[in-house]
């Protein structure tokens, strides 16, 4: 939350710009079974990054790439980001 704020600049308070526990529908079951990505910034209602978190220092792994992956195949977000609070990919 304080990279969001003070390095990027976003209201982390505005939920029209800073969404926690982002719903995103995934589209390769027939139940459309919800996901939730930890954070969505949104830019005019539309979805334009999404951040998944990881417990500090935690490795990150292809199964956290694949899973973020999922997310962003199903939204219209342009940037994806991966971290562990250490490390971003």
């Amino acid at each position: 939350m304080p990279f969001l704020h003070s390095v990027l600049g976003y209201d982390i308070f505005a939920s029209s710009e800073v969404v926690p526990e982002f719903t995103a529908a995934k589209a390769t079951k027939k139940d459309e079974k919800s996901e939730k990505v930890d954070y969505a910034i949104l830019k005019e209602g539309a979805v334009q990054i999404l951040i998944e978190c990881k417990c500090f220092g935690e490795k990150l792994t292809l199964k956290h790439t694949a899973q973020l992956f999922r997310y962003f195949s199903v939204t219209n977000a342009r940037i994806a980001i991966l971290t562990n609070g250490h490390e971003y990919q």
